[in-house]
């Protein structure tokens, strides 16, 4: 199966380490304790081991939550730099799952509309 992520949903990744045995309660707790948010609203939140080699997402799909776990067999998975909680963008969590060097990814200059405000 292949997992596919799109901008139309929120990405969130929980830095500090996380015991994979938590399931639905336990994961969604996290997400109300640490982000603050409801965990209902349909945004995805990532949650890794400390040895960095799994990685559960949750995902509220309207009539109940989704977990989709993954297990490295070689290899960790790398996390972005910065605070301890952070949004991140669909693609970033396709580069994450997939091994590719956050660190090396450059973006070339593109025009962002101003805001008419």
């Amino acid at each position: 199966m292949i997992l596919s992520f799109s901008s139309r949903y929120r990405y969130f990744i929980y830095k500090l380490d996380c015991d994979m045995r938590k399931g639905f309660d336990g994961l969604s707790g996290l997400v109300e304790s640490h982000f603050l948010m409801d965990p209902l609203q349909g945004d995805v939140f990532l949650f890794f081991n400390r040895p960095r080699n799994r990685v559960k997402i949750l995902l509220w799909q309207g009539d109940g939550f989704l977990i989709c776990h993954k297990r490295l067999e070689k290899g960790t998975f790398e996390l972005p730099a910065g605070s301890l909680s952070n949004e991140i963008t669909a693609q970033q969590v396709q580069f994450i799952l997939e091994g590719i060097h956050l660190s090396s990814i450059k973006h070339r200059v593109r025009y962002k509309m101003k805001n008419a405000s």
